[in-house]
């Protein structure tokens, strides 16, 4: 890959206060361990794993009964390590239990809620652990028991996390599906795991229409012979019936919950050794809790399975020292339940005693400052937001975010894709005033959350991770296995176990070897490029399978992508390889103008005669600039940008112009089915698209 790269030396943009550095929890976490400062306990953390987790579950008072007998065992291989072996623990009971019986932490907040439509739900500790226990005890008795798959097909609400937390509660087993799948994506997940039930809803409103989200779960439930019970969540007033005794209202599910409750207290309040019923089923910390399906960016979508004392202890770890979450933290996230950032979100604030705020529609609409305004009155102080949406908001207007107080903000935070320095800098300056620090984060659904991240001690710069996680020995390693020289691109990897670590993909166990494990032995190969820079900063420049060679060179899209995006006219960039006689590989871009026009911006007015014949040129308008470039001049502007920077041989040949890149719902763009879709080949598995619109329109361009 080309070494003199668009993010070498970046200037620092941010630097912590003494403040800061003061209250933020990971200084709390270091004055346990003892450490004098960051370079310090990280070399801690990956010296000796055991010890470091040791000290994470002491800080996070992860509490098990009956203790582990072994906190660390890789006997079947380092592949295959298990954590806190022999330990009881059922994580609800360290997400909810503990604060709602504390008289101090009773009465907070745990959720906040707002729909598009402006309505607003919040319920305390104490409410969300009665709902857990209430939906916990319908799902027993409608039969469900420990080890049962359970699917979620839900929007971001208050029952998600109620239902999410109640399949935990009884030792079932988790698998939440993207709110805005399609049939075959939530059919194909659910048999899969042989799901018994799942949770879905009548709709819900995006972008003030009616996504109804029933009529599709109802048709992949006729394509699922395991699947016994339907729960629905009436997101809006019910407008029917229940087809038949195995669909079942929200509410109705509550009320047997209610009477099976009153049972087990009445009849079963001691068990047999004497001992006082617990609500929680006794759970392990190595039992299964979830399966989190991924993207499928690179083919057959994998269901990662996690444990009690994996996702959840990671999760709440990287959000403790990476964003600052602590008791009482507000916390938002723009996700979806089918992103491992849902389930992250849930856990691992839940975990640390916070505030999780949640707003359920497009974060843009019904007026482009929305997320603003939602963050001002919810007094939400760690937002995340991908690069995607930044880049989207960054067109509307740099006067929108101060319209509002976001006083109440103390950070930023971002992952699923890299940056582009251009929106970056937007949301410093012109959201942030250039006080807020942007965390970047960046890992994955296997991962249970990060390899690398910012965090509130660490001066950052500009799209970059100041440093890996804590007990995350992360490196950049050659095609040979070694650590490369600073400055130089390589594999992102990691050296030693880690407790989030995903436990296989399900019943696929051959699968998940080869796909992380079989470069080097006993190293996790992420699948990123990397690069650290003369100061320690790392930077992610793309999916190593998306890596072209051309003309003798290793070439990375998001460094070209980040050139192009740098163009004022520019909004999105994605960039692919397509054989080449004379360079083996050829550059192909496709660009998403920062123009907005119905019914799209896919190009400008080149020819604005043709207008009418073409929905891919923006219409003309009494205020366009005569002097407008058409598009073959902007193509070779941008041409000559990315030629200036990285040298002419590595200048993409072509240049599209579209209206939007194909992306999944968590805003990673699919290099693999736009090549796929410009080379006339099958795109293979799509069903994790947003806009598979998008792919039609790449289609076009196929001669």
């Amino acid at each position: 890959m080309n070494d003199q790269n668009t993010f070498e030396h970046q200037p620092i943009a941010w630097t912590p206060t003494a403040e800061i550095i003061e209250r933020a929890q990971l200084t709390r976490f270091m004055r346990q361990t003892g450490a004098k400062n960051f370079d310090e306990v990280y070399q801690k953390s990956i010296a000796s794993p055991e010890e470091f987790t040791a000290e994470v579950l002491k800080f996070l008072d992860i509490r098990f009964n009956p203790p582990y007998e072994k906190l660390l065992d890789t006997s079947d291989g380092i592949e295959w390590s298990k954590w806190c072996v022999g330990g009881g623990l059922n994580i609800t009971e360290m997400c909810v239990d503990r604060w709602a019986k504390n008289e101090a932490t009773a009465n907070q907040l745990a959720i906040i809620w707002e729909d598009e439509e402006g309505e607003v739900k919040q319920v305390s500790y104490t409410e969300l652990l009665e709902q857990i226990e209430f939906c916990a005890a319908g799902l027993r008795a409608n039969g469900l028991k420990k080890g049962d798959a359970i699917g979620i097909h839900l929007p971001m609400m208050i029952e998600t996390v109620v239902a999410l937390l109640a399949i935990n509660r009884i030792g079932a087993i988790a698998v939440p599906v993207f709110s805005g799948y399609g049939v075959d994506a939530i059919a194909s997940r659910m048999n899969a795991v042989q799901a018994k039930a799942i949770f879905t809803c009548d709709g819900f409103p995006r972008r003030g229409k009616f996504f109804n989200a029933y009529e599709i779960s109802s048709e992949a439930i006729l394509n699922c012979p395991t699947i016994e019970k339907t729960f629905i969540v009436w997101h809006s007033k019910p407008m029917f019936a229940c087809p038949s005794p195995d669909f079942i209202w929200w509410e109705s599910l509550l009320e047997m919950g209610k009477t099976h409750d009153e049972n087990i207290k009445k009849h079963y309040f001691k068990s047999r050794r004497g001992e006082e019923y617990k609500f929680s089923e006794p759970t392990l910390a190595e039992d299964p809790l979830i399966i989190l399906y991924t993207s499928g960016t690179t083919g057959k979508p994998k269901g990662i399975a996690h444990t009690h004392c994996g996702f959840p202890v990671k999760a709440a770890q990287d959000m403790a020292f990476g964003t600052d979450v602590g008791k009482g933290t507000r916390i938002s996230w723009v996700t979806d339940i089918g992103w491992m950032m849902g389930p992250w979100l849930i856990y691992g604030a839940l975990i640390n005693g916070a505030t999780i705020a949640i707003y359920d529609g497009a974060p843009d609409y019904p007026t482009a400052d929305r997320i603003w305004e939602f963050c001002a009155k919810h007094k939400v102080e760690i937002l995340g937001i991908s690069p995607t949406l930044v880049r989207a908001l960054a067109t509307k207007g740099d006067d929108l975010p101060k319209k509002h107080d976001l006083s109440s903000l103390r950070a930023f935070a971002s992952t699923g894709e890299p940056w582009n320095p251009a929106p970056w800098w937007w949301l410093f300056e012109k959201v942030g005033d250039s006080r807020l620090p942007i965390i970047n984060y960046s890992g994955g659904t296997e991962i249970s959350g990060g390899i690398l991240m910012g965090n509130p001690l660490l001066p950052i710069k500009p799209c970059s991770f100041p440093a890996p996680c804590l007990g995350i020995d992360a490196g950049v390693l050659d095609d040979k296995g070694e650590e490369v020289e600073r400055g130089k691109v390589g594999e992102l990897a990691i050296r030693k176990p880690w407790i989030g670590m995903a436990r296989g993909f399900w019943q696929e166990p051959e699968r998940y070897i080869e796909t992380y494990w079989s470069r080097f032995k006993d190293i996790w190969v992420h699948g990123d490029w990397a690069m650290q820079d003369e100061d320690g900063h790392f930077y992610i420049l793309g999916r190593s399978d998306d890596t072209l060679k051309v003309a003798g060179k290793r070439v990375g899209p998001a460094e070209v992508e980040s050139l192009l995006v740098a163009h004022p006219l520019v909004r999105e960039a994605a960039v692919i390889g397509v054989p080449d006689e004379i360079k083996g590989t050829a550059m192909v871009a496709f660009v998403v103008l920062s123009r907005s026009a119905e019914p799209s911006s896919s190009a400008i007015s080149a020819k604005r005669e043709k207008t009418a014949e073409s929905p891919n040129v923006i219409s003309p308008s009494a205020d366009d600039d005569a002097n407008e470039p058409s598009a073959p001049q902007l193509a070779a502007e941008l041409k000559a940008l990315v030629a200036k920077d990285m040298g002419k041989p590595l200048a993409p040949s072509r240049i599209h112009f579209v209206s939007a890149l194909p992306k999944t719902r968590n805003a990673k763009v699919m290099r693999r089915v736009i090549r796929s879709a410009y080379l006339g080949e099958d795109a293979g598995d799509l069903s994790a698209l947003e806009n598979p619109q998008a792919v039609e329109e790449i289609k076009s361009f196929h001669s």
